[in-house]
């Protein structure tokens, strides 16, 4: 069964959320809806032919910072120090390259104006988070999304140079014991990332040691 949302700050049992992870319609993207969200293993996506769409996975896929797999060559590469990291320089500039960067994977974006608004507010209010990769001056990489505790909640990347976007997911992996990659890929299950439950997720999420 899929709810519909109202004004009301409340979101249905993420259990009974359907296979396909929908769990509810509707709603907003207030600062204090998208906390509560993320609180329960909750998150908004959808498109601009869509209202707002909140799912649960069944089954999240995430990479434990210690199971982390990088690469001899990425490795090699990262030694070099090719790249300056940065928290929070700017954020906008990240998201609105997550949200225009082509992929090859992918048409258009479901990163939406409205998406990109509710995600500037939720950083200036201190919740959400980015990353930048920098070469030369240069923002070539980098990564924005929600922690919570020990977890980090990604919600996109990109790069605009080859390992970029690794050398973001690698940083926030020393930061935090979990990221949170939603949605599985190759790529992703290729640096240790793996399919887990709901109840090992929100484990992790819930703890805060």
């Amino acid at each position: 069964m899929i709810y519909r949302l109202n004004e009301r700050l409340v979101f249905p049992d993420p259990e009974h959320a359907e296979p396909d992870g929908l769990l509810a319609v509707g709603g907003d993207l207030s600062t204090e809806r998208l906390l509560l969200a993320y609180q329960n293993g909750i998150f908004p996506w959808y498109s601009d032919d869509t209202p707002i769409l909140w799912y649960s996975p069944h089954e999240r896929f995430v990479i434990y910072a210690d199971e982390l797999k990088v690469s001899t060559s990425m490795k090699r590469f990262l030694r070099k120090e090719p790249f300056t990291i940065t928290i929070n320089k700017c954020f906008r500039d990240v998201i609105e390259a997550c949200a225009t960067i082509e992929r090859n994977d992918q048409d258009g974006t479901w990163i939406t104006d409205d998406m990109k608004a509710a995600y500037i507010k939720l950083h200036e209010e201190g919740y959400a988070h980015s990353i930048e990769v920098w070469q030369y001056e240069e923002l070539v990489g980098g990564m924005y999304g929600v922690p919570m505790g020990n977890v980090f909640c990604g919600e996109s990347m990109f790069s605009r140079v080859t390992n970029a976007s690794k050398a973001a997911l690698i940083h926030v992996c020393s930061l935090y014991k979990m990221l949170d990659c939603q949605m599985p890929t190759e790529h992703l299950a290729s640096m240790g990332g793996r399919l887990i439950g709901r109840k090992e997720y929100m484990a992790a999420l819930n703890n805060s040691d």
